[in-house]
């Protein structure tokens, strides 16, 4: 029988568990590993993720990669934060394996566009399509020989609170942008930026094609987990300097 871990390990998994999920959630590219008659092979993809952290891939048929997954769906994908000097090492990086399978979904569709708001150039043409990889697990590695296994049930979000956000975002989208304008500005540096999408882990702000995802503290569980997470954020902001 395993021994339970300590305190201090288990807050340092907890903290590489959510390092690991804003990590994902924040990425704008990726590197995407397939295989064809047990060769592999990588591709850059540019991925979103859906609220239940399912990665969104918007592929052409006529991709190599995409060829590969309609003949086997086993694949992984890497993401990669900023290193913390010259050392490439340091950078934090996770990667999660899944299946990966092409899918219609109109919403999920237009949350990979409020992420990638470039590529409506391209989104309707015939030989795009949109792709979903369910994470079946992941290795966070949180910088030079530090390495953590996430399972699956721990790495995706609790399914009731995706929900109760995930019902309520239209709303708070709206209200955000109607009501909060200036507190979206201050959020995204100044500017006109709005809110475009919000998850359990955070929200997406945009003006024009530029796109900045904000990290919640730590997973909230309803839309009022969401306001006193934008409360505290703009509080922080406002501090004075100094």
């Amino acid at each position: 029988m395993a021994e339970p871990e300590s305190p201090d390990r288990e807050a340092a998994r907890r903290a590489d568990l959510w390092q690991a999920r804003c990590l994902l959630r924040a990425a704008r590219s990726a590197t995407l590993g397939t295989q064809a008659g047990g060769q592999p092979f990588t591709a850059l993809v540019t991925p979103a993720t859906a609220p239940d952290l399912s990665v969104l891939l918007w592929l052409s048929s006529l991709s190599e990669h995409t060829r590969h997954l309609l003949a086997e769906p086993r694949c992984a994908l890497m993401v990669v934060g900023e290193a913390e000097g010259p050392n490439p090492q340091t950078a934090p990086r996770l990667t999660v394996t899944g299946l990966a399978e092409r899918i219609e979904d109109a919403g999920l569709k237009a949350r990979w566009l409020a992420a990638h708001p470039y590529a409506a150039l391209y989104a309707d043409f015939g030989d795009f399509a949109l792709w979903r990889i369910r994470p079946a697990g992941g290795l966070f590695v949180g910088g030079f020989a530090r390495a953590t296994r996430l399972r699956q049930a721990e790495l995706l979000p609790d399914p009731a609170a995706v929900a109760r956000v995930a019902a309520a975002e239209a709303d708070i989208v709206a209200h955000c942008n109607s009501d909060h304008a200036t507190a979206m500005a201050e959020l995204g540096g100044g500017g006109a930026w709005h809110m475009v999408a919000a998850d359990v882990d955070g929200c997406l702000l945009a003006l024009g094609e530029q796109v900045r995802r904000i990290a919640w503290s730590a997973p909230v569980a309803d839309a009022d987990g969401i306001r006193a997470e934008l409360i505290g954020l703009l509080r922080r902001l406002r501090l004075p300097r100094g």
